[in-house]
């Protein structure tokens, strides 16, 4: 199974110049053929039946990377608007999935996304990292359920982490004693 970093190095280039969002990054999969086509099929085409095999093979990733099972799987949220254009969310959906496998609860409306932004595809590095500042929030008065615990974001493609991080930052601002990633696939980087 991939790595979300290079072999033998303990952080990846961007954890050592930022210093690392997370304690622990899963990836079940490079995000190419023939994960890819089938992660645009759950998330595009409204196949979210799709999730149960691929929930099932993050699971197997997690259980491979002996990662500990954490108190809370909490899925990235889609804004408002996205929600409702695809009718689902697919981290929600594989948080689900995963939370089964794991036997470990997860919940759907604790971290938020309540504002639209711009499509993060369509961006570079330096303007995703922009677009997302003060993205996330938690659900008002429910930071306890966090605090002090081991929590662990889910999401499906894993390409800057800009995404992660700021949610990350989130959570440790809530109090999470550690907030770890675990993402079906990871978009190779361009060398």
């Amino acid at each position: 199974m991939p790595s979300s970093q290079p072999q033998g190095q303990p952080l990846c280039g961007e954890c050592l110049r930022l210093g690392p969002a997370f304690d622990r990054c899963v990836c079940a999969a490079d995000y190419g053929f023939p994960w890819d086509a089938l992660i645009a099929q759950a998330k595009f085409h409204a196949r979210p039946e799709l999730m149960a095999p691929l929930g099932a093979l993050l699971a197997a990733a997690v259980r491979h990377a002996h990662a500990p099972t954490p108190a809370l799987l909490l899925p990235i949220p889609l804004d408002p608007q996205r929600l409702r254009e695809r009718g689902y969310n697919q981290a929600w959906e594989l948080a689900r999935q995963l939370a089964r496998h794991l036997r470990c609860p997860a919940t759907p409306a604790l971290l938020l996304r309540p504002v639209q932004r711009a499509h993060q595809a369509d961006l570079s590095r330096a303007q995703r990292l922009a677009n997302l500042r003060g993205a996330f929030m938690l659900q008002p008065n429910r930071q306890l359920e966090v605090r002090g615990r081991r929590v662990a974001l889910v999401d499906d493609v894993m390409t800057t982490g800009a995404t992660l991080r700021e949610a990350a930052t989130v959570l440790r601002r809530a109090g999470a004693s550690a907030v770890d990633a675990y993402v079906l696939a990871r978009t190779p980087e361009a060398h």
